[in-house]
């Protein structure tokens, strides 16, 4: 049972948002659905620093869904995870009778989490997932929020070695699809967990052509 206020911020309780706590729940462990909840929670406390108009649902979907694609029977064999994911929550919301806009919005959100440097530019509700990613993976605006809000927040979902685990959640999720890494941070995480990964190299590849020059 979730609480209905995490740190002033209020969890969706729709019917929606409950099909989707209930689906995520019962095919995630607690590393990722705590995590999960936390982005919803961090990307709606830094929404509100910025000044920005969400829709929390669709944001907490995004929340919700974004790492699903690492979870075993919803990774595809080829795509990358956050494509799964995305794709999930396309047809979760599309089952709910979505507006194609809205569903666009959160498929964004989920794809494109582990792509810096694009999300902030896109709708609140694709920024504001990335946000909260960043600040419980990477601590990036840690400093914005007060010692209550984290007491409060990390009383409720806590982080439990949390550092090391997502790591090797991340590793799981991928290591039958290493090619998927390429071009993301998550070549990274198959460097230090992969024996035996090799990187692949963008400039090797341009210089690989087959163009005679």
């Amino acid at each position: 049972m979730l609480p209905t206020q995490i740190a002033g911020v209020r969890i969706p309780d729709s019917a929606m948002a409950r099909d989707a706590t209930t689906f995520i729940r019962d095919v995630q462990d607690d590393l990722l659905f705590h995590h999960s909840l936390r982005v919803f929670v961090f990307g709606s406390l830094q929404g509100a620093r910025r000044g920005l108009r969400f829709d929390p649902e669709l944001l907490y979907v995004g929340a919700m869904f974004h790492d699903l694609g690492l979870v075993e029977g919803h990774r595809s064999p080829h795509d990358r995870f956050e494509v799964d994911g995305a794709n999930a929550a396309r047809e979760f919301l599309r089952r709910h009778d979505v507006p194609d806009e809205q569903v666009r919005v959160v498929w964004d959100a989920i794809a494109l989490h582990t792509t810096p440097g694009i999300p902030q530019h896109k709708e609140p509700e694709v920024a504001l997932v990335t946000a909260g990613v960043e600040l419980d993976v990477l601590g990036i605006d840690h400093d914005t929020l007060t010692d209550a809000q984290l007491d409060e927040i990390l009383g409720e979902l806590p982080r439990r070695d949390f550092k090391r685990r997502i790591i090797q959640a991340f590793a799981a999720g991928i290591a039958h699809k290493p090619e998927t890494a390429f071009g993301n941070v998550k070549a990274d995480v198959l460097a230090r967990e992969l024996p035996g990964y090799e990187r692949t190299d963008f400039c090797s590849l341009i210089l690989a052509t087959p163009f005679a020059e």
